[in-house]
C-alpha cells in the first residue's frame, strides 16, 4: 500500500504489527519520542502516537477509532529505579532514557503532585544520577531491579494506586488525507493482528532472551495491557491532561 505506519519496537506494541507484513502494510521503525516528528515530516501516515504528543498533530491527523496502548494496573515496562525512597527524591538528579515521551511526563506528575517532590534536575543516563527512568524493552529487562538502586517503582502502579484508573500511553492517529479504503485496511489489519497475536501467545513456547522473559512472563505482561479505549481510559486521559496543566502552572 502507499501509506506507511510508524512501528515502535517495544514488546507492548508488537500485537499492532503482527498482521501487517502479510497485509502488505509498510512500516518505518521509530522510538516513541520521535514518532510525532516523523509524522509531521511526512515519513509516516499513521501510528501509536505518545499521548503527550497527540495535540501537536491535530491539524494533519485524527484518532483512529479506539485503538490505544494502555495499562490496566501495572505497566511492567515503565520503571523508576532509585537509590532512596521516592518520597526522599527532593533535590535528586534523575536520569531519563531517550524515547520516554509520555512516561517522562507521567513521572513528573507523580513526583510533583502525588509526592510533592521536586528533583534538582532531569539528566541523561550518561550523567551522574540518583534515580533513573527505564521504559519499553529496557524497562522490561530491568524490571526485577538494578544493582545500587535499591528502590523500584512501576509508574503504572503508582498512577493506579493514586487514581484507581488505567494509564493510556499512546493513541493511534492517522493522516486526515489518507484514503478511506486505506484507513479501513489499516483498521482491519490492527484488529487482525491483535487477535492473532493474542491467540499465538497462548501457544508460544519460545523464550525472549533479549528481554529475559519466558512465555509465561510475556503472557502475564501482555494480559496487563489494553489496546482499546473505553470509558475508564477516557477518564484517565482527561485526568492526565488536568494534572499536566497543574504541573505547568506550578
Amino acid at each position: 500500500m502507499a501509506f506507511k505506519v510508524g512501528r515502535i519496537p517495544y514488546l507492548s506494541c508488537e500485537p499492532f504489527y503482527f498482521a501487517m507484513e502479510r497485509r502488505a502494510v509498510l512500516w518505518h521503525e521509530v522510538v516513541p519520542s520521535d514518532l510525532a516528528e516523523a509524522a509531521a515530516r511526512g515519513e509516516i501516515d499513521a501510528g501509536p502516537v505518545p499521548l503527550i504528543d497527540c495535540g501537536r498533530l491535530d491539524a494533519q491527523f485524527r484518532f483512529l477509532t479506539g485503538f490505544c496502548l494502555a495499562t490496566i494496573h501495572k505497566a511492567g515496562s515503565v520503571m523508576l529505579h532509585a537509590k532512596r525512597p521516592i518520597q526522599e527524591l527532593d533535590g535528586a538528579r534523575i536520569g531519563i532514557m531517550s524515547g520516554a515521551a509520555t512516561s517522562f511526563r507521567l513521572l513528573q506528575i507523580v513526583l510533583a503532585l502525588k509526592y510533592q517532590v521536586q528533583p534538582s534536575a532531569f539528566v541523561t543516563l550518561e550523567e551522574p544520577h540518583d534515580a533513573f527512568l527505564a521504559v519499553g524493552n529496557e524497562g522490561l529487562r530491568r524490571r526485577h531491579g538494578v544493582r545500587n538502586f535499591a528502590q523500584r517503582y512501576d509508574l503504572g502502579d503508582e498512577w493506579f494506586r493514586w487514581t484507581n484508573l488505567p494509564f493510556v500511553f499512546a493513541r493511534w492517529m492517522v493522516r486526515r488525507s489518507l484514503d478511506a479504503k486505506e484507513v479501513a485496511l489499516l483498521e482491519d489489519t490492527l484488529y487482525e493482528g491483535l487477535q492473532d497475536w493474542a491467540d499465538g501467545i497462548f501457544r508460544s513456547s519460545d523464550a525472549r532472551d533479549e528481554l529475559l522473559m519466558h512465555p509465561r512472563d510475556i503472557l502475564e505482561y501482555t494480559q496487563g495491557l489494553r489496546y482499546f479505549i473505553g470509558r475508564t481510559e477516557q477518564r484517565a486521559i482527561d485526568l492526565f491532561w488536568n494534572y499536566s496543566d497543574q504541573l505547568k502552572s506550578q
